[in-house]
């Protein structure tokens, strides 16, 4: 079916969402200790047939959360939530010095099964996640996916898990929607602190082959029932969707929108049909989610990396147009194609700095009030555009560029931010980006070279690709 049938970011699950053998042992494990009875100090990790929570968690937090939790990241395979315990301690309170709101889904990316078994469940992997991120001071955000491999037709029991690929990208049979709903609420009752949910992921395994569009009923009717059990659960537990893949293609493609276009391309109109199907017919919503790229489908960067991120602009103010200015979440976002295996490091970390924080300003300026970094983790020592060196290494924990633009930009930027126009020279518009507040400005060099620039009435000089913050 293609690139168009799944999504354009579709290969980073090669790197990011299997656990490998060694995890589905230790998930059967885990699975047999969840059926033993909780002691009165909550010491066992796993939970009871029927999904009381035993695992000690904050109490809830009074009063309704905000549906804007401001810019942050999602936790991928590798994380630093175990490691050598001198590097986890660092990356801790590395984070812990501007707190970020951060992501972990129920399944993949780092999580066990969380229901090997019908009624039977695993939360060890899960249960660590959150931890770290309440260690950090963190808002933790769960997303609702993946499902269980019986829910989609495979075997039960952890041992049973097949982590490939495909088999993570089916979505539950409709038979078994009700069953993942009720997961859902298990997992927040588990999480009385986790406030925010996203649910599912780019929608994966609902594509229609026989109509080659998005498969947007399915994926609403479970949307719809998620929605009703978590607000079961608590009235107050925030619920976001529809998190889909807002690819753009060449204006001059069969599927090319004339509803939305752009210097960029042109948004594929199968996207926008799945999009509106939800929101005339969702149950509800907190807050809306997308994902997307500032690339086209077919990895082009038109006219080019910086003037492709207005995209997100455009984007950004569609959805927020369509949804009656509900809160806009990009649960993930992209400027750099990724090469066959999904690695994105062909860029020098100021190049790629530079592009990223021009998408970050291209978000805000769309009205975006939250986005996630999707946090590429390696274990070794050499790891491009990652937030924090492997807390595998000995030595590891401590930040890299990329962590430094997106605390400053998160400090600097929170939820709620009054933008204000800032004098630019007229020869210096196509050279810079630039975002500010009544507090900061922040200038981005788009070009490969040392420049000299006027912004807010102040003139200097600009390295290469630099990114530069100014007082007001």
């Amino acid at each position: 079916m293609g690139r168009h049938g799944w999504n354009s970011g579709a290969r980073r699950w090669r790197l990011t969402a299997l656990l490998g053998v060694g995890a589905a042992v230790l998930a059967l494990v885990v699975t047999l200790v969840s059926t033993l009875p909780s002691d009165a100090g909550g010491s066992t990790t796993g939970t009871t047939a029927d999904g009381d929570k035993v695992h000690g968690t904050p109490a809830v937090p009074s009063g309704k959360a905000d549906p804007e939790v401001g810019w942050g990241f999602t936790h991928t395979q590798y994380s630093a939530d175990h490691g050598e315990p001198a590097a986890v301690e660092r990356a801790e309170k590395l984070l812990s010095k501007q707190p970020l709101p951060q992501i972990q889904h129920i399944m993949g990316w780092g999580a066990s099964n969380p229901e090997p078994t019908k009624g039977r469940y695993d939360f060890e992997d899960m249960d660590r996640r959150l931890d770290f991120i309440r260690a950090t001071g963190g808002t933790p955000v769960v997303t609702l996916c993946c499902a269980p491999d019986w829910m989609k037709g495979g075997k039960p029991g952890a041992d049973n898990t097949d982590w490939g690929r495909q088999a993570l990208e089916t979505a539950p049979d409709r038979a078994h929607y009700k069953d993942f709903a009720k997961l859902a609420a298990t997992v927040a009752k588990r999480y009385p602190d986790v406030r925010h949910f996203i649910v599912w992921n780019e929608f994966k395994g609902f594509w229609n082959n026989a109509e080659h569009r998005w498969d947007y009923e399915g994926y609403t009717e479970l949307y719809n029932l998620i929605y009703k059990e978590l607000k079961k659960v608590d009235k107050d537990i925030l619920v976001g969707g529809p998190y889909l893949v807002m690819d753009s293609v060449d204006p001059r493609q069969e599927n090319a929108s004339s509803a939305l276009t752009g210097e960029w391309g042109a948004m594929d109109q199968r996207v926008l049909d799945a999009f509106d199907y939800w929101n005339k017919r969702k149950a509800g919503a907190d807050f809306v989610v997308v994902d997307g790229s500032s690339y086209t489908v077919d990895d082009e960067l038109v006219p080019d990396e910086f003037k492709s991120t207005d995209k997100l602009t455009a984007v950004s103010r569609w959805v927020r147009q369509q949804t009656g200015d509900l809160p806009l979440w990009w649960a993930e976002y992209y400027v750099e194609p990724g090469d066959d295996d999904d690695d994105r490091d062909a860029w020098s970390e100021p190049h790629r700095a530079a592009v990223h924080a021009s998408g970050l300003m291209a978000m805000a300026h769309g009205g975006a009030g939250s986005a996630f970094y999707w946090n590429p983790q390696k274990r070794g020592a050499t790891c491009p555009g990652c937030l924090w060196r492997s807390t595998e290494l000995s030595d590891g924990g401590t930040g890299l560029p990329m962590l430094g633009l997106l605390s400053r930009f998160a400090k600097e930027f929170p939820p709620g931010t009054r933008y204000e126009k800032v004098s630019v020279a007229a020869a210096d518009v196509p050279r810079v980006r630039v975002l500010a507040d009544d507090k900061a400005v922040l200038v981005v060099n788009t070009l490969d070279r040392q420049i000299s620039v006027k912004v807010d009435g102040k003139r200097f000089d600009m390295r290469a690709y630099e990114v530069k913050w100014l007082g007001r």
